[in-house]
C-alpha cells in the first residue's frame, strides 16, 4: 500500500507549507488524482484519516478531486476526457493523441489558521 507513504508525504508537505504561513492548525487539504496516477482513492483516505492524528491536519477535511484522463489528438484538435486507458481519439479515431492531464497526483490547496 503506497498510499501510506503518499499521505505521509503529503501530510509533511502540507505542515511546512503551514509553518512558512505561520498557521497552527490545517483545517481543509485539497488534492487532485489523476485516474492513472496510480493511486487509489479509498486507500488514501482511509491513510490520510489514519495518519492525520496528533499532526497539524488533524480534524481536517480531506478533499479528493478525480481527474479523468484528459487528451488531445493532434489529428483534429479536439481535447476530450476518457475514463478508462484508451488512446484513439472519440471523434476521428486517430491514435495520434497526447495525455494532456491525469496521470498526476497534485496537492491544490490549504485551508490554515
Amino acid at each position: 500500500m503506497h498510499e501510506y507513504s503518499i499521505v505521509q508525504a503529503l501530510i509533511n508537505q502540507c505542515e511546512g507549507v503551514a509553518r512558512e504561513h505561520e498557521a497552527t492548525t490545517i483545517v481543509k487539504v485539497v488534492t487532485k488524482i489523476g485516474a492513472m496516477s496510480g493511486v487509489e482513492v479509498q486507500l488514501l483516505q482511509t491513510a490520510f484519516d489514519t495518519f492525520k492524528e496528533g499532526t497539524m491536519c488533524d480534524g481536517a477535511e480531506f478533499v479528493i478531486h478525480y481527474q479523468p484522463i484528459k487528451l488531445h489528438c493532434h489529428s483534429c484538435q479536439l481535447e476530450f476526457e476518457i475514463e478508462e486507458a484508451c488512446y484513439q481519439c472519440s471523434a476521428c479515431g486517430s491514435t495520434q493523441i497526447k495525455v494532456i492531464d491525469g496521470e498526476d497526483m497534485y496537492l491544490m490547496s490549504l485551508e490554515m489558521e
